[in-house]
């Protein structure tokens, strides 16, 4: 009786000490927050700012960027945009969001709308894949990687996945 205790003990604390918690999701969707402001705005400060100085982006499979060249080209892509007139707003779906409190891995669709309720709207969908690290209290991106999937991407994909906020689901 005594080892069964022990190992109901055990194997209790463990799968919590390992349990992702809506805290947790809350606390990343800070960061999320922050992106989702940084396209609406055109400010690429806060691109800077929730991504880690150590950032591995890898777009579409084609290359691979470092933190300096990342945020570079959405300092040079922003400016673009807001001299043009343009707009952008992005949201994210997700169909998996797993974290233990300092490392998380999140999957799913975005959405990224230019020009919203012009004549030139434009929608443009793509899966992605993120790492995330928790340090010093704030959650930054470690690792990005999106692609289209060979345009295979789209609205139906993007409605299959989860809201932002439908913590339950996770």
């Amino acid at each position: 009786m005594k080892t069964f205790i022990v190992t109901l003990f055990f194997c209790t604390t463990t799968i919590f000490s390992f349990s992702q918690t809506k805290a947790n999701l809350e606390d990343i969707n800070t960061t999320w927050e922050k992106f989702y402001k940084a396209f609406e705005t055109l400010d690429y400060t806060l691109m800077a700012e929730i991504h880690s100085q150590d950032l591995v982006r890898v777009s579409g499979g084609k290359r691979i960027l470092d933190y300096d060249t990342y945020i570079n080209n959405y300092k040079i892509g922003f400016e673009r945009d807001k001299t043009a007139g343009h707009t952008s707003s992005i949201s994210l779906r997700f169909f998996e969001r797993i974290n233990n409190g300092s490392t998380a891995s999140e999957r799913g669709i975005y959405k990224l709308v230019r020009n919203k309720g012009t004549d030139n709207e434009q929608a443009y969908y793509g899966q992605f894949h993120v790492l995330l690290k928790k340090s010093d209290g704030v959650w930054k991106i470690t690792m990005d990687y999106d692609s289209s999937e060979n345009g295979t991407i789209g609205e139906d994909q993007y409605q299959k996945a989860f809201a932002i906020d439908d913590f339950e689901k996770f």
